[in-house]
């Protein structure tokens, strides 16, 4: 039975006479109990699309087109409801989960309240039947300790957590549709895949129709029963998931499917859209070669002992430690000159702890790490400043870590000047220009902000910053986590091209197995603060030592229908 039908839906920003497409003559159907997944970049019109429907776009937007919703054989035209209409239809007939939890939610009121809110706008229940209903939410959508939940802040709890938080909040009034935008970017393997399943059992029990939206053809596998492919704004292909997958029609669809590394991947180079759009097909890669260790004792650049790091959680009155959290617990490993060690695990694992404690940015209770023999706790302060120059890190969030107030130009010189490598400005701009021109950027962005480029070009600007002190060894932490497939498969080039142009070192921190076998030589695997194993990367893969091992390996997404 039909429930959603959207015809010929185009929405441009600004004037009649000076308009700019984003979504273009876009249509689709949904039937009752489908889910239909909608896939493409960033930019490509995936959200806005979503939020059209249910009237959310920007108010400088103009819509055309007609979306049709059908409840009890009556035909709604959803661009003619009035906003008193809107506020009655939002959330009872269709919901919606939004991208990112932590913005999507109040930081300033409990998590219960929020989604008691609804139940108070829509429903006549008393408080008491309200706060019930939410407790029975948070046990529905498989919240550790509800109660506790109810009263916590947004911050006080896990991205997953979040996630599900926001899923009770959008079934809250039991909708006939939910539309999910992006509902897993981000998050651990095993938490993406009990976030499916569990919108799987909530479709099953309610019968609820679902509009997916990713970027990641693996994770539209899991859920869709249809899939819509968009482009700049304007649908490309549709079919079944299975149609989609095993054989799609347009170079782009290919491309999305191949840029995703998979656990199988070997290939030199990973393939990216543009190679697809240029070509029919894209061509075989030689096998990447690993980093063979020889004479391992002479190839160690960094030996970590018995390291031991705790975060204090809670003080007494006094301002003495009463809990503290152990991050992590004696920990030790060694990494070899030119080869990348992958560093696996779910998030609060202690893998950015690691990372921060190597490069000094944070301290450590107990243990001992070495750098090219020298133990970092006896460095001298300029010893320490040149242990920085060699070694840096690539920060997670490439917007967070930039300064917005100041250009990228600014931004990647900062260190030169710190560090005294270049006396005058001329040379140090004359510098800046060599790393834009590494990481595929040009001169002309040498005077924008941060703000002005997409996800994946921040990305590349944090690389060349970091490049900037010619280091010898890079931590990448989580530095391609939130990106399109695409995209992700170009920084994973540039990368393993700026390792092999430049005798890096890498350890390369992620909770995605997938990229992390791809890129590494080794993968180690911490669990709560401890390692789990570690060894070489087939080896991981083919024969984990591990129940959790074995359990990330299985909760990789893969693109099979």
């Amino acid at each position: 039975m039909k429930l959603l039908d959207v015809n010929d839906l185009t929405l441009a920003f600004g004037s009649e006479t000076n308009s700019k497409k984003v979504i273009d003559n876009v249509s689709f159907k949904l039937n009752k109990g489908e889910t239909l997944g909608i896939v493409g970049e960033s930019g490509s019109g995936k959200s806005i699309t979503a939020l059209s429907v249910l009237n959310l776009q920007p108010p400088n937007a103009s819509v055309s087109g007609d979306i049709y919703y059908y409840e009890k054989n009556k035909e709604i035209n959803l661009l003619k409801l009035s906003d008193k209409d809107w506020l009655s239809f939002r959330g009872k007939n269709i919901s919606m989960i939004f991208q990112e939890p932590m913005t999507s939610l109040n930081p300033t009121m409990k998590c219960g309240k929020q989604v008691s809110e609804i139940l108070f706008l829509h429903t006549n229940l008393s408080s008491d039947k309200r706060r019930k209903r939410v407790i029975e939410l948070f046990e529905e959508v498989k919240l550790p300790d509800p109660q506790r939940i109810y009263n916590s802040y947004p911050h006080e709890i896990s991205g997953g957590q979040k996630q599900r938080v926001m899923i009770a909040m959008a079934i809250a009034l039991k909708p006939a549709i939910l539309i999910a935008d992006e509902p897993t970017t981000a998050l651990d393997v095993t938490v993406q895949k009990a976030i499916i399943d569990l919108l799987k059992d909530i479709q099953e029990k309610y019968a609820i129709s679902i509009i997916f939206i990713s970027h990641d053809l693996g994770v539209i596998a899991q859920i869709a029963h249809q899939v819509l492919v968009l482009y700049n704004g304007q649908v490309i292909e549709k079919g079944t998931v299975k149609k989609i997958l095993n054989n799609p029609e347009e170079a782009y669809t290919r491309g999305l499917i191949k840029c995703r590394p998979e656990l199988s991947s070997k290939g030199n180079r990973l393939p990216v859209l543009s190679d697809f759009l240029q070509r029919a097909e894209y061509p075989e890669q030689p096998e990447k070669q690993k980093v063979i260790h020889k004479s391992e004792q002479e190839q160690i650049i960094l030996s970590v002992r018995g390291l031991n790091k705790s975060f204090v959680s809670k003080v007494n009155f006094w301002g003495k430690a009463r809990y503290s959290l152990k991050a992590i617990q004696n920990i030790q490993f060694d990494v070899y000159k030119g080869e990348t060690l992958g560093l696996v695990g779910e998030s609060g694992c202690g893998k950015t702890t690691l990372g921060r404690v190597i490069t000094q940015l944070i301290g450590y209770n107990s243990g001992e790490i070495e750098y090219k023999g020298k133990v970092l706790k006896n460095l001298t302060n300029i010893e320490l400043k040149q242990f920085r120059q060699k070694v840096q890190i690539i920060f997670q969030d490439p917007y967070s870590s930039l300064n917005p107030k100041i250009t990228i130009g600014e931004a990647i010189a900062e260190p030169l000047k710190v560090h005294h490598l270049y006396q005058a400005t001329k040379e140090r701009k004359q510098r800046v220009f060599e790393l834009l021109k590494q990481v595929k950027l040009t001169e002309e962005d040498y005077t924008k902000y941060p703000h002005e480029f997409s996800g994946g070009q921040r990305q590349r600007i944090v690389i060349a910053r970091a490049l900037a002190l010619n280091p010898e060894f890079i931590i990448c932490d989580e530095s391609v986590s939130a990106l399109d497939v695409s995209v992700q498969a170009e920084i994973l080039n540039l990368l393993n091209d700026l390792k092999r142009n430049y005798q890096l070192t890498y350890i390369f921190i992620s909770h995605d197995l997938s990229v992390v076998k791809y890129m590494s030589d080794r993968i180690m695997v911490m669990k709560d603060g401890q390692l789990v194993e570690i060894n070489k990367a087939d080896e991981i893969y083919h024969s984990p030592a591990s129940d959790y091992t074995r359990k990330l390996i299985d909760s990789i997404p893969e693109l099979k229908v």
